[in-house]
Formats: structure tokens, sequence, C-alpha cells
């Protein structure tokens, strides 16, 4: 697994980016979300960073595909990982609340994406009405 430094703009994208893929389906719309929700600014980094994070986060996931080619894409111990190069409060909230947009830019926010982000908001000890009072503050 590629180590970013804690807290770092790559750390955040990589989450974002596996809230792009953890439905098996990168919509455009999720990739036209980012543009409209300003969310390399508000990382920190340009969007050539963020495509970059995206495909190093594809090719470890893939790295560990089984000898069949199958790929688990809720391997804990990876995920865990990546939420726990997170650990500023503030920066949580916003990963979060820019999760949620990206999961709902394609009109649905699917199963597995609404696992990821129920366990990675368990994980944080974040809730909904946390994100919301973050953002009414933004």
């Amino acid at each position: 697994m590629n180590r970013y430094a804690p807290n770092s703009p790559e750390s955040m994208a990589r989450l974002l980016a596996m809230f792009m893929i953890t439905d098996g389906n990168m919509d455009e719309r999720e990739l036209d979300a980012l543009e409209n929700l300003h969310v390399y600014s508000l990382l920190g980094l340009s969007r050539k960073r963020f495509v970059a994070t995206l495909t190093q986060l594809c090719d470890e996931i893939s790295d560990e595909a089984q000898d069949d080619g199958l790929i688990s894409m809720f391997d804990k111990d990876r995920i865990d990982g990546y939420l726990d190069a997170i650990t500023d409060r503030q920066k949580r909230l916003l990963t979060a609340a820019l999760a949620i947009d990206v999961c709902k830019s394609d009109g649905v926010i699917s199963d597995a994406e609404m696992a990821l982000l129920r366990y990675m908001l368990g994980a944080w000890r974040i809730t909904l009405d946390d994100v919301e009072a973050e953002l009414i503050r933004r």
C-alpha cells in the first residue's frame, strides 16, 4: 500500500477515489462532481495529482487480486489503513462531506458506497449531524 503523509491531500483523495470505484463502476457524473464541488482546491492538490492518486489506488487494489482475478473491494485492513491516515477531525469531516456528495452524484448511493460510508463514519466516530454542522459553519 502506498503510504502518504498523515492528513495529506493525497490521503484524503485516496479515500474519495475509493468511494468512486467501490461499486465497481466509475461514473462520469462522479468525475463531474469533483469539478463542481471544487474538490481539488478544497483538498489542496491539482487535478493531475488527484488522478495519479486514483490510478495508484486502482493499481494497489488490482495487485491484490487473487489468482482467479477476484478483487476484494472491502479489505478491512486496507480500508482501515486509508482511514487511519486521516487523523485531523476537520479533515475527516471535509472528507466525509465530499464522499457523500461523490456517492450521490450519479443519482443513487449504491449498497457498496453506503457500506463504506457507514464504516468510515463509524470508524471516525462522526455522525451525519456532525457533517451537516460542519457544512453550515463554512
